[in-house]
């Protein structure tokens, strides 16, 4: 069958390639003819690709392999990469083989393309799958089209517009809006940008809601997270705000660094970090590291299952 070589920092694209693959197995013997290996050493690895599959279809295995070129030192010597391509070029039939790096989100890493197994996997069928830039917004405009036509649904330009002011380049977070998106448009399979209002939160909204904690406002601001509930579940609602927070984190502490260096540091646009940094201009450091403490700490409560109540611990953090 075939090799491939997948790799990048949009790991949600990366998966969808890789359901796709599973999607076209038969599914009756799924437990034997799909596998995944996490960084295996090299006698696993190929005990893998040296064992033909049993007769129940194609077999596709994924190697997760973000060890092999990410550690500081080379994870095979010259003799086993010697081997490991011999048994790449003598591929069984009806085996395909993934081999799958992930690389960090808007840390700008790329794989050293020096390492001879990087030259290897290269030669066989190897896609880059790099995150959208936030300015890019044909590009995530396409993608969430096309997205949507999977889920048999369309959108209307004004929202796709909408939902990309809201989201940025977050591709997960677009897939778990449009899911929702299809639902309260049943039977109907058009959204429209008065339904992406309907669900979506604005930064702004964040922002207002943030804005009150830092200036001590809590009465206001429980109002305000009260108003959110209605658009978002709360563990959403906390990995929303924990994310701009950490935007805005990042934005502080590398203040003294120009606006296209903070839009690549924070996957924002431009004219969105330079907008941020006006208004953080009083707020402080300590205050933004400490309410993203808080809403940490119960969001663990609440996976955990330790949180009575979530909203109520939510509003105690929010206090605190």
């Amino acid at each position: 069958m075939s090799v491939y070589f997948f790799y990048g920092d949009e790991e949600y694209n990366i998966e969808l390639e890789l359901e796709r693959m599973r999607s076209k197995l038969n599914q009756d013997f799924i437990s034997m003819n799909f596998q995944q290996f996490d960084n295996p050493d090299y006698s696993t690895l190929i005990n893998i690709l040296r064992t033909p599959p049993m007769m129940f279809g194609n077999m596709l295995v994924i190697i997760n392999a973000e060890e092999y070129f990410l550690s500081n030192k080379n994870f095979f010597n010259d003799a086993e990469l010697e081997d490991i391509e011999d048994a790449l070029k003598n591929n069984p039939e009806a085996l395909d083989v993934v081999f799958v790096v992930k690389l960090p989100r808007d840390e700008n890493k790329k794989l050293d393309s020096r390492r001879k197994l990087y030259k290897i996997l290269s030669s066989y069928k190897a896609k880059e799958f790099p995150t959208f830039k936030t300015y890019k917004t044909a590009d995530i405009a396409s993608w969430i089209k096309n997205h949507a036509k999977s889920k048999d649904i369309s959108l209307n330009n004004d929202a796709v517009e909408l939902l990309i002011e809201h989201i940025g380049n977050n591709l997960r977070e677009f897939n778990t809006e449009l899911d929702k998106l299809k639902l309260i448009a049943y039977p109907q399979k058009v959204i429209t940008k008065k339904m992406v209002e309907d669900i979506c939160i604005s930064n702004q909204d964040l922002f207002n809601f943030t804005e009150l904690v830092m200036k001590g406002e809590k009465d206001k601001a429980l109002l305000e997270f009260k108003k959110l509930l209605d658009k978002k579940h709360p563990l959403e609602l906390l990995s929303a705000i924990q994310t701009m927070l950490r935007k805005w984190i990042l934005l502080k502490i590398n203040s003294s660094h120009s606006a296209s260096e903070l839009a690549k540091m924070t996957g924002m646009h431009e004219f969105v970090v330079k907008q941020t940094l006006s208004k953080l201009k009083n707020t402080r450091i300590a205050d933004l590291v400490k309410l993203k403490e808080n809403l940490f700490d119960v969001e663990y409560r609440i996976k955990s299952a330790e949180a009575a109540d979530m909203i109520s611990e939510v509003e105690c953090a929010i206090i605190r």
